[in-house]
C-alpha cells in the first residue's frame, strides 16, 4: 500500500495548529519530508510517528505524601 503524503496545510490541521508548527518542524529537521520540486511533503506515517513519539501517558492515581486536615 502506497504511503499517503500530506501538504503543510493538511499537516496544520490534522495537529490543529497554523502552518507556522510544520513549517518548523521541516526547518528544524525535526520530522521527516520529502521534496517534490520545490513542493514539502510529509508521509502519513511519518506523521503517526512523530506523534506517537511526542505522546505523553497520563500517570496513575499517586497518594500525596501530605496528611489532609480534618
Amino acid at each position: 500500500m502506497a504511503d499517503r503524503y500530506l501538504t503543510v496545510a493538511q499537516v496544520a490541521e490534522l495537529l490543529g495548529t497554523t502552518e507556522r508548527f510544520p513549517r518548523r518542524l521541516i526547518a528544524e529537521r525535526r520530522i521527516t519530508f520529502v521534496k517534490v520540486g520545490r513542493h514539502v511533503r510529509i508521509p502519513e506515517r511519518e506523521l503517526s510517528a512523530f506523534i506517537d513519539a511526542h505522546t505523553v501517558q497520563p500517570i496513575g492515581h499517586r497518594r500525596s505524601s501530605l496528611r489532609r486536615v480534618a
